[in-house]
C-alpha cells in the first residue's frame, strides 16, 4: 500500500504562484506514475499533470500547459506541482495520486490511479 500526503495549498491572487508537494510512503517501488488532479465545486475531477517516475516523462492538461510544472524527487519520494500565472479558474481541491498499473496513452485519467491523497485547497482570487 502507498500513502500520499499533500501540502502547500492556500490562497493567492491571480498571477501568483504556489508549489504543491506530495510525500509518498509505503510500497513506493510498486508505482510508476504520479499525478496531480483537481476538482472544483460542481465539476468532475480533472487530470492536471502526470509524471512517469522511472524516466521523468511529463504530461499536462491543455489548460495548464506552460504554467504548471510537475517534478519528482526520487531521494525524497516526493512529487511537486509548481503552479505559476494562476487564474481564478485554477481554484479547486488538488489531489496527488500514484499508480501501480500499466497505463497506455496519456496518464491523466483518474481510473488509472489506485492511490490518492486527501487533497489540498487552492484558491485564486
Amino acid at each position: 500500500h502507498v500513502q500520499l500526503v499533500e501540502s502547500g495549498g492556500g490562497s493567492v491572487q491571480p498571477g501568483g504562484s504556489l508549489r504543491l508537494s506530495c510525500a509518498a510512503s509505503g510500497s513506493i517501488y510498486s508505482t510508476s506514475y504520479m499525478a496531480w488532479f483537481r476538482q472544483a465545486p460542481g465539476k468532475e475531477r480533472e487530470g492536471v499533470a502526470a509524471i512517469y517516475t522511472h524516466v521523468g516523462s511529463t504530461y499536462y492538461a491543455d489548460s495548464v500547459k506552460g504554467r504548471f510544472t510537475i517534478s519528482h524527487d526520487i531521494a525524497k519520494n516526493t512529487a511537486y506541482l509548481q503552479m505559476n500565472s494562476l487564474k481564478p479558474e485554477d481554484t479547486a481541491v488538488y489531489y496527488c495520486a500514484a499508480s501501480s498499473r500499466v497505463i497506455g496513452g496519456v496518464p491523466l485519467g483518474s481510473p488509472e490511479y489506485n492511490y490518492w491523497g486527501q487533497g489540498t485547497q487552492v484558491t485564486v482570487s
